[in-house]
C-alpha cells in the first residue's frame, strides 16, 4: 500500500508532503532542505565520518519517506569519497509518480531521485559509485539487521501521529542496532523521547536545531555498552 500525499512547497524553496491519514508533514514547512541538512547530514554524517573515518559507513533510515534524507546522503558520500550502505524502513511508501513530482534533484543538482524511489525493495542497489541502498518494505517492529549500524537517521512521524515509534522499546531496539560510538539523530527532542532514550542506554545530545526549531538530538551509543 502506498501513501496518501499532497505536495507542498516549503519555506527554502523545497517541497514536503502531507501524509493525508496522519494529516502530518514529511518535512518541516519552515524548511524542508535545511532541516534535513541540519538535523540528520550536519548533526549525524558529518559527525560519523569523523568518529569513523576509515569504515564504509552502515547507516540506517527510520522512515525513507520522501528520500530527501538518503538523496543528500548519496550527495555527500560522493563529495567525500566515502563508501556507505544504507538500510531504510518504510510502511507506506510514497507512490513513484508523487515522488517524481519532488523538486529536491533541481536543487541539490543531483540526479539520484528517481532511482532512490523506483529501485525495487528488498534488494541492493548501486546509486552511484559510493552510495547502496537497501530498501525494506516493512514496519520497525518487524525489521532486524543482520549486521549493526555506524548511525541511524531517526525520522518517524511525530509523536503524536505515531506514539508507539517513541516508546523506550523502540529506543531499546535502536541502541542494539547501534555500534559502539554509533549515533542517533532526530529532530525531536520533547523530554519524555529523552528519558526513553536514556532508559535505552543511550546518551543524549541537545543541539541547536534548523529556523524555528530550538533543540535537536543527537544520542549516542556508549562503547562500554
Amino acid at each position: 500500500m502506498t501513501a496518501d500525499v499532497q505536495l507542498l512547497i516549503t519555506a527554502d524553496g523545497s517541497h514536503t508532503a502531507v501524509n493525508q491519514t496522519l494529516d502530518k508533514t514529511y518535512h518541516s514547512i519552515h524548511g524542508a532542505l535545511q532541516e534535513s541538512k541540519r538535523v540528520f547530514i550536519e548533526l549525524g554524517l558529518q559527525a560519523a565520518f569523523e568518529i569513523f573515518p576509515v569504515a564504509t559507513l552502515r547507516i540506517f533510515e527510520m522512515g525513507f519517506g520522501t528520500g530527501l534524507n538518503a538523496l543528500l546522503t548519496a550527495k555527500e558520500a560522493v563529495t567525500n569519497k566515502r563508501q556507505i550502505e544504507y538500510t531504510a524502513v518504510e510502511a507506506y511508501p510514497m507512490a513513484v509518480q508523487d515522488a517524481q513530482q519532488l523538486n529536491f534533484d533541481t536543487l541539490l543538482g543531483t540526479n539520484y531521485l528517481a532511482n532512490l524511489h523506483e529501485s525495487p525493495w528488498e534488494t541492493l542497489v548501486d546509486i552511484n559509485p559510493y552510495f547502496q541502498l537497501t530498501k525494506v518494505q516493512g514496519k520497525l517492529e518487524d525489521f532486524w539487521p543482520e549486521a549493526q549500524y555506524h548511525l541511524i537517521y531517526f525520522d518517524a512521524f511525530a509523536p503524536t501521529a505515531q506514539p508507539e515509534l517513541w516508546e523506550a522499546d523502540i529506543f531499546r531496539k535502536m541502541t542494539q542496532f547501534l555500534l559502539p560510538n554509533g549515533m542517533l539523530t532526530t529532530y525531536c527532542s520533547k523530554s519524555y523521547v529523552q528519558r526513553n532514550m536514556r532508559a535505552a542506554g543511550l546518551t543524549v545530545e541537545k543541539h541547536p536545531g534548523p529556523p524555528h526549531k530550538r533543540d535537536i538530538i543527537r544520542a549516542i551509543r556508549n562503547v562500554a555498552d
